[in-house]
C-alpha cells in the first residue's frame, strides 16, 4: 500500500491507497481499537471483523441522529474504552460521520480512523473531517470538524456494493470534475460506470485522484471559511431535497447540480449545462425533477452556508471554473420557483 500524508492545523491524516483491510492491524492495535460498522457492512464482510472489538449500528441515514451517538457512547463506556483507544469507522458516510463525531466528543476526544466501504465514502464522505448528525429535516446541523488519523482504501470492499450506491459515488466524482478538473471531466465522458467497476486499476486511480482533489482543498481551508465552500456545488438545494423526499445523497446532489447549472447559465453565462446534465444521466443519475419549491426553500433557509438573509451558492462560469455567488433568499426563491 502507498501512503500519502496530509497536514492539517492540529493533526496529520495518513491515506493508504491500494491497501487491504488485513493491513489495518498495522495502523492500530486490535486490543486497543473498537471498529464501528453497520448491519449491512457487517453482514457483507463478517469474516473481516473477527478478532476485533466491534459495535454494529442500525444502517441508514434515518439513524444518523444524536440518539445513535448517545447509544454508541454508552457502548464504549460498557466496553471500558479509555483515551488510549482508537475508534475506527468501517462503512459508508453515515458510519464515518457517526464514528468521527463520537470519537471527537468521547472523553473530549480519542484517536479515530476510517475504512470507507462505499464509493461515496471513499471519494467524499469520509474525507475532510466533517462529522455530525442530522436534526429533523436538517442535514449535519450538529457536529464537529476533526480530522481522522488515517484512512485505509480497499477497493475489494466495494464488491458487495449495489448499483445504486455506485451511482451515489459518481455524483460526487462528477462534482469534483465539474469544479476542478477538466481532464477528469473528459475522462468520465469517455468511460462509464461499468468500465470503472470492471477495471480495478482504473478505479483505484479514480479514487486516489478524487481524494487528492478534496483533501488538497481542505488543507487550504479546513474550517470552510473560503475555498472549501466550493465543494458545496449541488449540495445547497440537494441537501434540502434529500431530507424532504427521502432520496439518496447522490440522487439529491445530482438534481442539485442540475439546478446549479441552470442558475449558472442564468447568472454566470455558463454554456455547458447540457454537457453536465448528459454526463450525470450517463452515470444513471437523475437530473431535472419536480419538487415543492416552498417546502425545499424552508429547509434551505436553515442551511449552514447561509449568511444573514443570503446564501453562498456555488455556481460555474465554465467546467473547472467555479464561483461563489451570494444570493439573497428573496432572489433565490424567485429563481428556484421558476425552475421547479
Amino acid at each position: 500500500m502507498k501512503k500519502i500524508t496530509f497536514h492539517f492545523s492540529k493533526v496529520s491524516t495518513d491515506c493508504y491507497f491500494g491497501a487491504r483491510f488485513s493491513q489495518l492491524k498495522k495502523l492500530t492495535d486490535p486490543k486497543k481499537t473498537v471498529l464501528v460498522t453497520d448491519e449491512h457492512v457487517y453482514k457483507a464482510h463478517a469474516p473481516l471483523f473477527k478478532r476485533w472489538n466491534c459495535i454494529v449500528l442500525r444502517a441508514g441515514e434515518d439513524y444518523k441522529v444524536q440518539a445513535t451517538v448517545d447509544a454508541l457512547l454508552e457502548q464504549l463506556i460498557l466496553m471500558g474504552v479509555d483515551r488510549q483507544f482508537t475508534l475506527v469507522g468501517v462503512g459508508g458516510g453515515v458510519v464515518t460521520d457517526l464514528t468521527g463525531y463520537a470519537a471527537s466528543i468521547y472523553m473530549r476526544g480519542i484517536r479515530c480512523g476510517f475504512v470507507p466501504t462505499s464509493l461515496l465514502a471513499m471519494v467524499d464522505a469520509s474525507l475532510g473531517g466533517k462529522n455530525g448528525v442530522d436534526i429533523g429535516l436538517y442535514k449535519n446541523l450538529a457536529g464537529t470538524i476533526r480530522q481522522p488519523s488515517f484512512l485505509l482504501f480497499d477497493v475489494d470492499l466495494l464488491s458487495s456494493l449495489p448499483l445504486k450506491e455506485w451511482r451515489n459515488g459518481f455524483a460526487e466524482i462528477i462534482k469534483h470534475a465539474s469544479l476542478f478538473d477538466r481532464k477528469l471531466f473528459k475522462e468520465l465522458g469517455k468511460n462509464d460506470l461499468v468500465t470503472y467497476r470492471k477495471n480495478s486499476v482504473l478505479l483505484q486511480a479514480l479514487i486516489k485522484k478524487n481524494v487528492l482533489i478534496k483533501l488538497k482543498l481542505v488543507v487550504k481551508d479546513e474550517f470552510e471559511s473560503g475555498e472549501r465552500r466550493l465543494l458545496n456545488f449541488g449540495h445547497t438545494l440537494g441537501h434540502a431535497l434529500e431530507k424532504q423526499y427521502e432520496i439518496s445523497h447522490g440522487e439529491a446532489i445530482s438534481i442539485g447540480m442540475t439546478v446549479a447549472a441552470q442558475l449558472s447559465e442564468q447568472l454566470c453565462g455558463f454554456s455547458q449545462r447540457e454537457l453536465l446534465v448528459s454526463l450525470l444521466h450517463n452515470y444513471g443519475l437523475p437530473t431535472y425533477a419536480s419538487y415543492n419549491a416552498k417546502k425545499v426553500l424552508k429547509v434551505l433557509a436553515m442551511d449552514k452556508k447561509k449568511s444573514g438573509n443570503a446564501v453562498h451558492y456555488i455556481l460555474l462560469k465554465d467546467i473547472a471554473r467555479p464561483v461563489q455567488e451570494r444570493i439573497s433568499f428573496n432572489k433565490l426563491e424567485k429563481l428556484i420557483t421558476s425552475l421547479s
